[in-house]
């Protein structure tokens, strides 16, 4: 059972595990637990994977009368999770983050099912930090993390990635074909995610006037709330070497152009990024829970591996951090260096192999 979701960023993870695990073990049956009307009920049915929906969900917050029914939730789905751990008797229960783990993994561990944590972040959540007690074996994806899990129960994995997003070999001129740019001129990729960065997107609008001096490209995903303001920021400007998308579908072609990435701090984003090695600014999410994000970037800018920015700099200081970055191959060549050397290029195949190896015992 594998359970969790909400996002991408523990969506795409679960999916990798189970597809390693099916490569080594391919009579594996695998049921995915989510949360109702999550992302998760759609991505996993077309990875192939049956799924179950707890009526799980997050405090609202702003609306107390939004939350009156969080009480009766949790116990409707600490009920259906044991339910189903009855039902399905896995071998195994891996939690990857997001509503629904909780309660899966909680309902196995007291049923005595063999339990793994996939942490994401450099700085986990209360959730994990208790389930990781009862835990056989924790896969983290930073070294240090014997700060909140026991020692002897770590593995370091890193994180899960989409394999075709990250096969960049001999695809530069298709990404140039793809998004109509140009060899002879430097490309910034900008991106927020689906629902994109306003202080990211605000950041790039402010810088636009620079960059079109200075001669840079952009490919620039603006998520669905900002793309009408971002295509009209260019065409004021006639800047025809920005090109905006709501979203870019097409990862790695993005990647393979890109001379600097400016991106959020999310946890999958980080371990992509490391392994195509490329320089990048990184802007974390001020909002995210426990400011996880804060804490993935300085994983990495501590070591040299990228800059960090914080989301209320981007307006005032983004475009000329990026020109300045730019016009410096030999930071460039410096930031590549460091972050390749923090890449862990078989993560999935990693955590099938505990997997299993916890499944057979």
């Amino acid at each position: 059972m594998i359970a969790g979701g909400g996002t991408g960023g523990h969506i795409f993870p679960a999916i990798a595990i189970a597809q390693a695990v099916r490569e080594r073990e391919p009579d594996a049956r695998f049921l995915f637990v989510g949360a109702e009307g999550k992302m998760e009920m759609q991505k996993v049915p077309a990875a192939g994977f049956a799924i179950e929906a707890l009526p799980i969900r997050g405090f609202q917050r702003g609306s107390i009368l939004k939350n009156i029914g969080l009480p009766w939730r949790l116990l409707r789905s600490m009920i259906k999770a044991r339910a189903l751990v009855k039902s399905f008797k896995p071998h195994v229960a891996i939690g990857v983050g997001g509503y629904a783990s909780g309660p899966l993994l909680d309902a196995a561990q007291r049923m005595r099912v063999p339990t793994v944590i996939q942490e994401q972040n450099s700085f986990p959540g209360k959730t994990n930090i208790h389930l990781a007690k009862r835990a056989n074996r924790i896969c983290v994806a930073y070294a240090g993390m014997e700060r909140f899990f026991p020692k002897d129960r770590i593995l370091l994995t890193g994180n899960p990635v989409r394999t075709d997003t990250v096969k960049l070999a001999g695809k530069k001129p298709r990404g140039l074909e793809h998004f109509g740019l140009r060899d002879d001129a430097p490309i910034i990729f900008i991106t927020g995610g689906s629902l994109g960065a306003r202080g990211v997107n605000r950041g790039v609008e402010a810088a636009l006037t620079l960059w079109k001096k200075e001669g840079a490209q952009v490919i620039w995903q603006t998520g669905t709330p900002y793309l009408r303001l971002a295509q009209e920021a260019a065409a004021r400007l006639s800047y025809t070497d920005c090109k905006v998308h709501e979203f870019v579908d097409r990862m790695d072609l993005a990647y393979a152009c890109a001379d600097l990435v400016v991106a959020r701090a999310g946890a999958i984003s980080i371990s992509e990024l490391c392994i195509v090695a490329k320089p990048a600014i990184l802007v974390p999410l001020p909002t995210a829970a426990e400011d996880h994000q804060t804490h993935n970037a300085r994983a990495l800018t501590d070591r040299g591996a990228a800059l960090l920015l914080r989301d209320a700099e981007a307006p005032e200081q983004l475009g000329a951090k990026a020109i300045e970055l730019l016009r410096d191959e030999r930071a460039l060549e410096r930031l590549r260096l460091a972050i390749a050397g923090l890449a862990k290029h078989d993560a999935a195949q990693a955590i099938a192999v505990e997997v299993i190896r916890l499944a057979r015992s």
